[in-house]
């Protein structure tokens, strides 16, 4: 009984926690992408040949997010299941787009406009004994493109 309890106890908190953590990371990520649109960022292998002189310097940016104990127990139903684990889902979007926010911001300390050939690696960290995910790691990277000033 007293299992069950404490079970549902920490499940509770997994998702009241991990919706507030979530929420607050979302809003902080569309303020920044608001604030670094000017910096883009594509995946072309060539940089733009417009004439102006530039300096390619290599940028990157690296989160680690965690699993929290709620969508740690809905992947595990959905694998049970079948189909889309979307509580992992948003988990790497998060981290993808703060990877991609913090290489565009070292690239915008360093007088950067673009960043082109820019890539993502994914991978899982801190898996626990039964191979489950404990926290992803996003690196985003990228040369970025400074105007040489004459």
């Amino acid at each position: 009984m007293y299992d069950l309890i404490a079970f549902v106890i920490f499940l509770t908190l997994g998702y009241v926690f991990g919706q507030l953590a979530e929420k607050k990371h979302y809003k902080s990520i569309r303020e920044r992408e608001g604030e670094l649109r000017k910096i883009i960022a594509v995946n072309s292998r060539f940089p733009p040949h417009d004439g102006v002189q530039r300096a390619g310097l290599l940028v990157t940016g690296s989160v680690v997010i965690s699993v929290d104990y709620f969508k740690r127990f809905l992947a595990g139903l959905r694998s049970l299941l079948g189909g889309r684990i979307t509580s992992y889902e948003t988990l790497l979007d998060r981290a993808r787009r703060e990877a991609i926010l913090r290489m565009k911001a070292e690239a915008r300390q360093l007088g950067a406009d673009m960043v082109f050939n820019m890539k993502l690696e994914t991978s899982s960290i801190s898996k626990n004994a039964r191979g489950k995910i404990g926290s992803v790691e996003v690196l985003a990277y990228g040369t970025a493109l400074v105007p040489v000033k004459p």
